[in-house]
């Protein structure tokens, strides 16, 4: 195990143990309906992440739907959540154990930090409603939070050496131009499909005030 490859995992560990959601195994146990919803989760993760894509090994790409995660489950919970299609793509040697800690900080943890940092600001400074929700939180937020994710996996390879920086950019980062708008569009559908039909499955959507009449 290298030395980036060691920091990654201590750093993930870290993070995920100093922000663990303590209401998720109480919310499991009392909720069937969550325990439900969260085996969707995993289910629908597991598939999409396992769709890959790639030029060079471990330089794949695939959907993340982690905005949408993010929406559903709020950020610390999706984090987890994620650690189980991970674990999956292990188990199918997708990926190698020793680079669990960096796939998993470039993947979910930072990515769906920033999808929510993003759903954040915009509940904070712009105009609460649905359009607003769907298009800043759900499809801009998917499309710049897949390109952050790119961009991490590339400077993970180029800084830690696996590949030259030319062949990073020219045979992976410059694909983030091609999968930006499919990643938006399937998390703006699912979050307006959501949004619509089944708002309580959104932790981060207000009735009250992005369905209010006096907006």
């Amino acid at each position: 195990m290298s030395s980036w490859q060691l920091a990654g995992m201590l750093l993930a560990l870290t993070g995920l143990v100093i922000y663990y959601p303590r209401e998720l195994l109480p919310k499991l146990r009392a909720e069937p309906g969550y325990q439900h919803f969260v085996f969707a989760s995993v289910v629908a993760l597991s598939l999409l992440w396992s769709v890959q894509a790639g030029i060079k090994d471990g330089l794949n790409l695939h959907f993340l739907l982690v905005t949408t995660l993010v929406l559903c489950h709020g950020w610390r919970i999706a984090s987890w959540i994620c650690l189980l299609p991970m674990l999956l793509l292990i188990a199918f040697g997708k990926l190698v154990w020793q680079d669990v800690g960096l796939y998993a900080l470039s993947s979910f943890i930072l990515p769906g930090l920033f999808s929510y940092a993003v759903f954040l600001a915009s509940y904070r400074y712009l105009s609460r409603h649905l359009f607003v929700y769907i298009f800043v939180a759900g499809f801009l937020a998917a499309a710049l939070t897949i390109v952050l994710q790119i961009s991490l996996t590339a400077l993970w390879f180029g800084l830690e050496g696996r590949y030259s920086w030319n062949e990073i950019i020219d045979n992976y980062w410059l694909l983030a131009l091609l999968l930006w708008f499919p990643e938006a569009l399937l998390n703006g559908s699912a979050v307006t499909l959501m949004a619509i039909y089944r708002p309580h499955w959104l932790r981060t959507f207000y009735d009250r005030e992005y369905l209010s009449a006096e907006r």
